[in-house]
């Protein structure tokens, strides 16, 4: 078996730790200590975050997307095949090392997603874009640490807490659609969606797809009601 081969490191600003990228042949993984957050193989709840989000918006025109968290990219794509030619997708990546791999070693795992004309890319915290828009979003799609449960950043759950729902419930437009990644259930999380006025369900996904894998979690969140 051809063994891993560590490219690159970078530390999580705040405190959070140090990613680790490798390769093994054609295959990339992204981790934290023992845990691996991403791997090249493994895609399907990922692009799920993005087809099913999209899909609750019933093709309403010109639509906003922002993304926190670029990862591997499995995300942005699925919004760019899913999306029409008018669509904007903000990509907010907080550790810009992640933005330089994916230009660099991870380019041909990228594609030409990062060029794409509707795509613009922040290097900073997702929760300060959240924060500054008003009604500024028709989605807003979170992959940010391990989900509600975060492990690489603490101000990750400033982003998950009912402060930081409501500034994302102010963010989206009427109908807009707050969709959150998780590597499992939380209860309590899904409580704190409705206390915010989301309509919110949560569903299971795979984490590669129809071929299986790690059970993961996507909330599809709706604004509907009042903060």
């Amino acid at each position: 078996m051809i063994p891993w081969s560590l490219l690159d490191t970078a530390k999580i600003p705040g405190g959070g730790g140090e990613l680790r990228l490798k390769q093994r042949g054609q295959e990339f993984s992204i981790m934290l200590g023992t845990n691996e957050l991403m791997n090249s193989r493994l895609s399907g709840s990922e692009q799920a975050l993005a087809t099913l989000a999209c899909g609750k918006l019933g093709g309403r025109p010109s639509p906003h997307v922002l993304i926190g968290g670029l990862g591997m990219g499995f995300t942005l794509r699925a919004a760019l095949g899913v999306l029409g030619a008018d669509s904007r997708i903000a990509v907010a990546e907080l550790v810009p090392a992640v933005v330089a791999w994916a230009r660099g070693p991870m380019a041909a795992v990228f594609g030409n997603s990062l060029n794409d004309p509707r795509v613009i890319i922040h290097e900073g915290d997702v929760g300060l874009l959240i924060r500054s828009g008003t009604a500024a979003y028709d989605a807003i799609l979170l992959d940010v640490d391990n989900g509600p449960d975060g492990i690489t950043h603490a101000a990750n759950d400033g982003l998950y807490d009912l402060e930081g729902l409501g500034a994302a419930w102010r963010a989206l437009r009427p109908g807009g659609v707050l969709a959150v990644w998780s590597s499992g259930p939380d209860a309590k999380f899904t409580k704190r969606l409705r206390e915010v006025g989301f309509v919110a369900e949560e569903v299971g996904v795979r984490a590669n797809g129809k071929r299986g894998g790690a059970r993961h979690v996507i909330w599809l969140a709706v604004k509907t009601g009042r903060s």
